[in-house]
């Protein structure tokens, strides 16, 4: 049974297995997707990304189990952009009437986004934001 991945356990000293294993293991990797030196840091406030979801913009940079395609609402006048959903959330910014405002992830009755394209990064009230309209 050469050729395959080794054991996880080894119960004989008899069996000996290739430390290569071209079905399950690649020889190197190469491109994008390699490590080759240290992260680059980014601003954790105009990056759209969380433990469990990221832009889709940064997939292929970023390892998160989901990304999103951002939906872009506008926001009300005097919609509040806050670092955490509730009450209890530091106000992070004002947003304009009719400012773009990309939804990646909509929970209860907020929603978690990113200002315009490069902006800030938080969660606005969904009644202070209204949906794209959508063709008739």
């Amino acid at each position: 049974m050469t050729g395959i991945s080794a054991p996880i356990f080894r119960f004989t000293d008899g069996l000996h297995l290739t430390n290569h294993d071209s079905y399950t293991r690649p020889v190197s990797i190469d491109g994008m997707l390699a490590m080759t030196g240290p992260s680059v840091k980014a601003d954790p406030r105009y990056l759209p990304l969380r433990g469990d979801l990221a832009h889709i913009k940064l997939a292929g940079r970023c390892f998160v189990p989901h990304y999103a395609v951002p939906v872009p609402y506008s926001a009300h006048a005097g919609a509040r952009l806050v670092s955490a959903p509730g009450v209890d959330g530091e106000v992070l910014a004002e947003l304009a009437a009719g400012e773009v405002f990309n939804v990646l992830d909509i929970a209860g009755a907020w929603a978690w986004g990113q200002r315009g394209e490069e902006g800030l990064v938080g969660y606005v009230a969904l009644a202070e934001i209204a949906a794209p309209q959508t063709g008739a």
